[in-house]
C-alpha cells in the first residue's frame, strides 16, 4: 500500500516536515533587530540600499518584498526575519526529498522492488534526518533572524536536490532542463551568499557517476579535480571576468571613444546578448547539443546573477547606506572582489613574524597597488599613485599554506602551536600545520560539529578553557574526562539555556548511517563526502580564522551539518535493514522510525528550544535605542563596531527613531566613499559633518596616514587644532616627507594640539548645563599618537576642528583605545549609554573604562527614563551571551548614576535608579557578577540594609556554588582552575569587606566570615602538604 503510493506519501510527508519547521521558526522568531549584521541587512533590504561587500542584492530585494506586508514600522524587522524562517523551512522540505531520493537508491541497489516496510523506512529516514537538522543548534540560530545564511542554506539544499533530479533524468530527452535550473540557482546564489556555490563539486560528481562507465580510483580522482575546477570557473572566473569585461568596456568607450558615462556598460551588455544569441543559433543549427547546453547554462547563470544590477542602480541614487558606492562597472568589480579588505593568499603568504623586521624583497621592494578610478571631466581618471607603492615583503617570513598571519594574534598563535613565547623566528611549516589542525579544524570546526550532534556546555564563547563554549555529552564520565569534575555544578551552569545534552545519540545514529551508506552506495557516499568537506573543512581553510574571532563562526559551516543530518536519516534505514528479519517489516520500520524520532529530533527539539526561542525579545533594540536617546538633538555620534552601529542604522532607517543624529562609524571613516557620504545631508535635511577637507585631499591613496616628525620650532609649543588641520590640508611641499618608494606622505610636526573653547556657544547650544558654567575650561589640550595618524583619526580631528561647539559630539564607548575618543577621555560626560564631549576636565588617570567621564545626574536621569526596557526582566525571554554583554554598560552606568545622585544628597533618586537597575537586570540572570559587586556597597551607602543584605546573599550564594564545584576538582587539575578559584575568592572577600565596613550587625558579619572560612577549607586538598616535601 505505502510502496504503491510512495510518491504520494513522499510529497505529503515532505510538506509535513516543512509545516513543522515553519511553525517552529515562526514561534521562535526574533520580533525585531538582533545583533551583528542583522541590523544592516534589514535596513538595506527595506530601502534597497547597498550593504557591505560582497553584497546580497537578491536577499535585499526579497526582504523589501516581505516588508511590504506590514504598514507598522515596528513589524518590518519581523517580516524580514520571517523570510529567513520561511527559507529555512523550505530547506527542510528539500532536505526531506533529498534523503528519500538517496535512500530509495540504496534500497533499489539491495533489491529490485520496494516493500512496504522499506518504503516506511525510507520515509522515516527523511523524516528523522530532516527534523534533526530542523532542530540543530547552528541552523536554527540562523533561521530566526534576518541574515543571509538561512537563504544561503535554502539555495544550497535546492541546488543539491536539483542535481539529484538532473541525475535521474540525465539520459531523457529533456533531462538537461534540470541543469538549466541548476545554472539559474547558481546565478541567484551570487545575490545572497557564495557559500551556496560550494555544492557545485557534489553536483559534478553526480553527473560523473551517472554518465561515466569506468569508475575507479583514478577516474574518480580526476573527476574530483575537474569538479573543483568547475567551482573555480564559476566562482573565480565567470562572474569576476564578466565584471572585468564590463569594467574594461566602460573604461574604453568613455576614455578612448568619448561616450557618456555607463555607455561602455550598455555596449558590454549588448555584446553579451549578441554573443548568446548567435552562440545559441549556431550550436542549434550545427546540432552541437553539448555546446548548446553549455551556452544555455552560462546564460542562465548570467540571468540569475542579474540581481546585481540593483547595486549600481541604488548606489547612483545615493542611498543613506551605500557601502563602497559601487556606482559603475569598475567600482562593482572592486566591490565583488572585496578590495577594501586587502589581498590574502591561502596558499602562500606572510607570517605574523614579519612584523619583527618588516624586511622587504631586495630585488623588488615594492609592488603595484590597484588603480582607483573616479569620474572626472567626462572620463574615468586614475586618482591614486599606484605604481610601486605597496611593500613587497621578503620571502624570509613567508610560507606555504600560511595560517598564522595576523600579528595581533601572535601570543595565541604561539601558545597553540607550541612556539616559545620569546621566539622571534618564522614559524615552521609543522607548527603552522599544528595550528591549523589543532585549533582551526580541531577546536573550532570540531567543537561546532559536536555542539550540533553531541551537546553544548553553554552559550558563552570558548577561549580554549574548560569553562565556556565546549561540547559535552551529558554522560558524566565522558565529560569529566575532558572538562574536569562535573560534581555539584553551580546552578548558573545547569540553568544556562545554552546547555544542551544529546548523549551522543544524533552522532551515533549519523555514524551508523554513514557506515551504512559507505557499504551500500559508495558513489553517492563519496558525493556527499565531497559536499561535507567543501561546506565544512574547505570554508575553515579558505577563511583562515584567527584566535579568537569576535564571535563564534558555526553558522558559516552549517552546510556540512546538513550532510551529516542526511546520514542521521540513513541511520534509520540502516537500523531497519539490521532488524527487519526479526519481525514484520512494516512493524520494524515503524518502530525504528518512532524510536529514532524520539531519540534524536525530539530530544534535540526539547533541549534546544529554550536557547533558540527569541520570541518577544527586544534586547538589541533596547541597546540601540538607549544609545540614541542618550544624545542631544542634532548631535554627531562616533560608533566603532558592528553592535554599536548596525542596530542604530536599523532604528533610524526602519523605525525612523532619532534621525536627527549623524552616526559616524570610525572604521568606515577611513574610506573616501564613506567620508563623501558623511559630507552630505541625510533624512530630513540633517546637516553633513563639519569638515574642511575636500574630496581631493582624502581620496583613495591620499592622506591614508600622516607620520609624526617633530620639528625643533614646535618642540615646546602647542598647535591650535585649526592650525593643525591647515597643516594637514596644505599642499606645501614642506608638509610632506619623502618615502623610500619615491612617493610622499603627509607628516605633522607636533603631537600636542589645543582645542579652544567658546564658552558662550557651549552654553547656548546646551553642551554644558548652565549650572556647570564655572567648570568650563578655556581650552582643551590633547596629545595625539607619536607614531602616525590614520585617515579616520585625521577626519575625526577635522570634525572636531570645524564643529566650533555648534553640535554635541558623542562616543559610544565600545573600545578602550585613546584614539577612539580623539584623545579626549578626560573631557567626557556620561549622558546615558553614550559619552558626550564637554569642556570640563574629569581626569581618567588610572581609572578603568567603567569610570570614564563625569555625570550630570538630572540630564542622565531624564535620558534613562526614555529607555524602553519592555520585558527584559520577565524571566521568560532568552538572554544570550551578546545580550548579557550589552547589559554590562547598562548596569554599570546605572550604578554610576545612583552614586552621582547619592553624592548630591538625593537619596530618593539614588535608590530609584539602583532599584531600576536591579529590577530590570537581576544579578542571577545577567552573569558578569564582578560588575554586580557595586550593589551591596551602594545600598549600604544609601542606608538600605535590607537590600544590601539581599544582594550580598545573592552574590555569595553564586560564589559559594561555584567554589563548591571547583573544590571537587583533583589536585592534578589545579592549574586549570587556579585563576577561577582566585578570582571567585577575591569577589567573595570584596562583598564581605563591604558588609564589614558598613553593616552594624556584627553577628551578621561574623556569620559571613565563618561561611567564607568554611568555603576556603574546601580547597585543603589542593594545597601542597609541605610536611611531606
Amino acid at each position: 500500500m505505502i510502496a504503491t503510493n510512495f510518491k504520494k506519501w513522499d510529497i505529503l510527508l515532505g510538506w509535513l516536515t516543512f509545516i513543522i519547521a515553519l511553525i517552529t521558526y515562526a514561534l521562535t522568531l526574533e520580533p525585531t533587530v538582533s545583533a551583528w549584521d542583522v541590523g544592516e541587512y534589514i535596513s538595506t533590504a527595506v530601502k534597497l540600499e547597498v550593504g557591505h561587500p560582497p553584497g546580497a542584492p537578491l536577499f535585499q530585494m526579497l526582504g523589501a518584498f516581505f516588508a511590504i506586508f506590514t504598514s507598522d514600522v515596528s513589524q518590518i524587522a519581523k517580516m524580514v526575519n520571517f523570510m529567513s524562517g520561511l527559507a529555512s523551512a523550505f530547506t527542510i522540505l528539500f532536505m526531506f526529498w533529498t534523503i528519500t531520493n538517496l535512500a530509495k537508491k540504496v534500497v533499489l541497489k539491495k533489491s529490485k522492488t520496494i516493500s512496504d516496510g522499506a518504503a516506511i523506512a525510507i520515509l522515516g529516514s527523511g523524516f528523522v534526518g530532516s527534523l534533526a537538522y530542523t532542530f540543530s543548534d547552528s541552523f536554527w540560530f540562523s533561521a530566526v533572524e534576518g541574515e543571509v545564511y538561512a537563504m544561503s542554506s535554502f539555495l544550497m539544499a535546492i541546488l543539491f536536490w536539483l542535481g539529484l533530479k538532473w541525475e535521474s533524468e540525465i539520459h531523457t530527452k529533456k533531462g538537461n532542463k534540470w541543469l538549466l535550473l541548476i545554472s539559474f540557482v547558481v546565478g541567484l546564489s551570487f545575490g545572497v551568499h557564495i557559500l551556496s556555490l560550494l555544492v557545485i563539486p557534489a553536483i559534478v560528481m553526480l553527473y560523473f557517476f551517472k554518465t561515466y562507465k569506468e569508475i575507479n580510483l583514478k577516474t574518480t580522482a580526476i573527476a574530483t579535480v575537474l569538479s573543483i575546477m568547475v567551482l573555480a570557473f564559476v566562482f573565480k572566473f565567470l562572474f569576476p571576468f564578466t565584471l572585468k569585461f564590463f569594467s574594461a568596456s566602460e573604461l574604453f568607450f568613455i576614455n578612448s571613444i568619448g561616450l557618456p558615462y555607463n555607455s561602455g556598460s550598455i555596449i558590454a551588455a549588448i555584446i553579451l546578448i549578441v554573443f548568446f544569441y548567435f552562440g545559441l543559433n549556431y550550436t542549434r543549427k550545427k546540432n552541437m547539443v553539448y555546446a548548446n547546453t553549455l551556452v544555455l547554462s552560462v546564460l542562465f547563470i548570467m540571468i540569475g546573477f542579474s540581481s546585481w544590477m540593483m547595486l549600481p542602480i541604488r548606489a547612483n541614487a545615493n542611498t543613506t547606506i551605500n557601502e563602497n558606492n559601487p556606482s559603475s562597472a569598475r567600482e562593482l568589480l572592486a566591490y565583488y572582489e572585496r578590495e577594501q579588505y586587502g589581498d590574502a593568499n591561502v596558499f602562500y603568504d606572510t607570517y605574523y613574524s614579519n612584523s619583527y623586521s618588516r624586511e622587504q624583497d631586495k630585488k623588488q621592494p615594492y609592488k603595484d597597488d590597484k588603480p582607483k578610478y573616479e569620474k572626472r571631466n567626462g572620463k574615468y581618471e586614475i586618482v591614486n599613485n599606484y605604481k610601486n607603492v605597496v611593500p613587497n615583503w621578503s620571502s624570509k617570513h613567508k610560507g606555504l599554506i600560511p595560517r598564522m598571519v595576523n600579528p595581533a594574534s601572535e601570543k595565541m598563535y604561539k601558545a597553540i602551536a607550541g612556539i616559545p613565547e620569546n621566539s622571534r623566528r618564522r614559524p615552521t611549516f609543522a607548527e603552522n600545520l599544528k595550528f591549523m589542525i589543532d585549533f582551526q579544524f580541531g577546536y573550532m570546526y570540531g567543537r561546532y560539529f559536536m555542539w550540533n550532534f553531541v551537546g553544548r556546555q553553554n552559550d558563552n564563547q570558548g577561549n580554549l578553557d574548560i569553562f565556556n563554549g565546549n561540547w559535552i555529552t551529558g554522560i558524566k564520565a565522558l565529560d569529566e574526562a575532558r572538562l574536569g569534575s562535573q560534581e555539584n555544578l553551580p546552578s548558573y551552569a545547569l540553568e544556562n539555556k545554552g546547555r544542551n545534552t544529546y548523549y551522543f545519540l544524533p552522532f551515533i545514529l549519523g555514524i551508523i548511517g554513514l557506515l551504512f551508506h559507505i557499504k551500500w552506495d559508495t558513489e553517492n557516499f563519496y558525493t556527499l563526502l565531497l559536499f561535507f568537506l567543501f561546506t565544512g573543512a574547505a570554508i575553515i581553510f579558505y577563511t583562515n580564522p584567527k584566535p579568537f574571532e569576535p564571535r563564534e563562526r558555526d553558522y558559516a559551516v552549517v552546510g556540512s551539518f546538513y550532510v551529516f543530518a542526511i546520514w542521521i536519516g540513513f541511520g534509520v534505514l540502516a537500523l531497519y535493514e539490521f532488524f527487519k528479519n526479526f519481525g514484520s517489516n512494516k512493524a520494524i520500520a515503524s518502530t525504528v522510525t518512532l524510536i529514532s524520532l524520539v531519540a534524536v529530533p525530539a530530544l534535540m527539539a526539547s533541549e534546544n528550544w529554550d536557547d533558540h526561542d527569541r520570541s518577544d525579545r527586544y534586547t538589541t533594540r533596547l541597546n540601540a535605542q538607549a544609545y540614541l536617546e542618550s544624545c542631544d538633538p542634532n548631535s554627531i555620534m562616533f560608533t566603532i563596531g558592528d553592535n554599536d552601529t548596525f542596530p542604530l542604522w536599523y532604528m533610524q532607517e526602519v523605525e525612523g527613531i532619532r534621525t536627527d543624529i549623524r552616526l559616524v562609524n570610525t572604521s568606515l571613516f577611513a574610506t573616501d566613499w564613506y567620508i563623501d557620504q558623511m559630507k552630505r545631508a541625510t533624512y530630513h535635511n540633517v546637516p553633513p559633518i563639519p569638515s574642511q577637507l575636500k574630496h581631493n585631499q582624502y581620496k583613495y591613496g591620499t592622506l591614508d596616514l600622516a607620520y609624526y616628525q617633530p620639528i625643533s620650532r614646535y618642540k615646546d609649543s602647542i598647535m591650535e587644532i585649526k592650525d593643525f588641520m591647515r597643516w594637514i590640508a596644505s599642499n606645501n611641499r614642506g608638509t610632506y616627507v619623502e618615502l623610500q618608494s619615491g612617493g610622499k606622505e603627509k607628516y605633522y610636526p607636533t603631537n600636542r594640539i589645543r582645542i579652544p573653547v567658546d564658552k558662550e556657544k557651549v552654553l547656548a547650544n546646551g553642551i554644558v548645563a548652565q549650572k556647570d558654567a564655572d567648570k568650563i575650561t578655556p581650552y582643551i589640550d590633547i596629545e595625539i599618537d607619536k607614531g602616525a595618524l590614520f585617515k579616520n583619526r585625521i577626519l575625526m580631528l577635522d570634525v572636531l576642528a570645524n564643529n566650533n561647539w555648534e553640535r554635541p559630539i558623542y562616543f559610544t564607548g565600545g573600545a578602550n583605545a585613546d584614539e577612539e575618543y580623539i584623545w579626549l577621555k578626560d573631557y567626557l560626560q556620561l549622558d546615558g549609554l553614550a559619552y558626550k564631549l564637554v569642556p570640563i576636565k574629569t581626569p581618567i588617570a588610572n581609572k578603568s573604562l567603567f569610570d570614564m567621564g563625569r555625570i550630570n545626574p538630572s540630564k542622565m536621569y531624564n535620558n534613562v527614563k526614555k529607555w524602553e526596557w519592555r520585558n527584559i526582566n520577565s524571566g521568560k525571554i532568552y538572554l544570550d551571551e551578546q545580550t548579557k554583554r550589552n547589559t554590562i554598560s547598562l548596569r554599570n552606568n546605572l550604578l554610576r548614576l545612583s552614586e552621582a545622585f547619592a553624592k548630591e544628597g538625593d537619596t530618593i533618586k539614588a535608590l530609584e535608579v539602583i532599584d531600576l537597575s536591579l529590577n530590570k537586570m537581576p544579578i542571577k540572570d545577567f552573569d558578569h557578577y564582578s560588575l554586580s559587586l557595586g550593589y551591596p556597597e551602594t545600598y549600604y551607602k544609601l542606608g538600605n540594609f535590607e537590600k544590601a543584605r539581599a544582594t550580598t546573599k545573592t552574590l555569595l550564594e553564586i560564589f559559594t556554588e561555584k567554589l563548591i564545584w571547583l573544590s571537587t576538582f583533583d589536585k592534578e587539575e589545579a592549574d586549570l582552575i587556579f585563576n577561577e578559584i582566585d578570582t571567585t575568592l577575591y569577589m567573595y572577600r570584596n562583598v564581605i569587606s563591604q558588609a564589614e565596613k558598613a553593616d552594624t550587625d556584627k553577628d551578621y558579619v561574623s556569620g559571613l566570615k565563618d561561611e567564607f572560612i568554611n568555603t576556603v577549607k574546601l580547597f585543603d586538598h589542593l594545597i601542597p602538604d609541605e610536611s611531606k616535601e
